[in-house]
């Protein structure tokens, strides 16, 4: 029985081990699904280490970026976009190679792509860790203009939430929530945005999918906006993710 997983910490909020679980059973694949929460990266070597079956791996928050180091081999696209969210393990003999994959960009831009109208030219990205590498990655594919949110802002295209005036939210009509801000179960959480500057034309975007509908979108919900949680980007990377290891 082959043997694939979940690398994040916390792991509570995650839907991946129901996900490939159901799977597996509808399917009958003969596999498992495992949740690895580790509270510090160093420990993921352990879970290759000692597990002999494993073949393949997802990775979350927050080690999209911090395992890196601990791989063989990165994807072209992961290695552009700097962060990983799926491993490859082929087994080489007695050794076992790690390839770093990222599906995220793939489930973000094909559950996106469907919203975006003629006026969503320009976004503001709310978070700076491995999801946002992966969303920025697939803006720019998209030919849309970003500047990323951040409490701890560094670069040029960084800004911090108080940065944020009136004109460039007006102007900046994608609002995608890339952090853990509202996630399950520190829901009565959002981004410090002028929320009541939201029009209709406005597109909400929370890569969060649990709770289904966060603060944070309801919040431009309320004003109008189109909205849209993460499940479908969870859905999508997963195939790919699926995809990645039978390849």
């Amino acid at each position: 029985m082959k043997t694939f997983g979940l690398i994040g910490y916390p792991l509570d909020h995650s839907f991946s081990r129901g996900h490939f679980s159901e799977k597996f059973k509808n399917e009958n694949i003969d596999a498992q699904y495992l949740n690895f929460s580790i509270p510090t990266i160093e420990e993921c070597v352990n879970i290759w280490n000692t597990n002999d079956s494993i073949a393949g791996l997802n990775v979350t928050i927050p080690y999209k970026e911090t395992i890196i180091p601990f791989l063989d081999e990165l994807s072209e696209e992961a290695a552009e976009i700097g962060a990983v969210n799926v491993i490859k393990i082929i087994k080489k003999g007695d050794k076992k190679v790690l390839r770093g994959y990222n599906s995220d960009v793939i489930g973000f831009r094909e559950s996106l792509a469907p919203l975006l109208k003629s006026f969503h030219t320009n976004a503001l990205v709310l978070g700076s860790g491995g999801a946002s590498k992966a969303v920025t990655y697939a803006l720019r594919k998209l030919n849309i203009s970003y500047k990323i949110v951040s409490r701890t802002p560094k670069g040029d295209n960084q800004i911090s939430y108080d940065d944020i005036t009136s004109e460039m939210f007006a102007s900046h009509k994608v609002i995608i929530n890339t952090s853990p801000l509202g996630m399950f179960p520190n829901i009565d959480k959002a981004p410090a945005l002028p929320y009541s500057e939201v029009t209709s034309n406005h597109l909400f975007y929370d890569l969060v999918y649990n709770p289904e509908e966060t603060l944070f979108l309801k919040k431009g919900k309320e004003k109008g906006a189109t909205i849209k949680n993460g499940i479908d980007m969870l859905h999508l990377q997963a195939k790919g993710a699926w995809e990645i290891w039978n390849k």
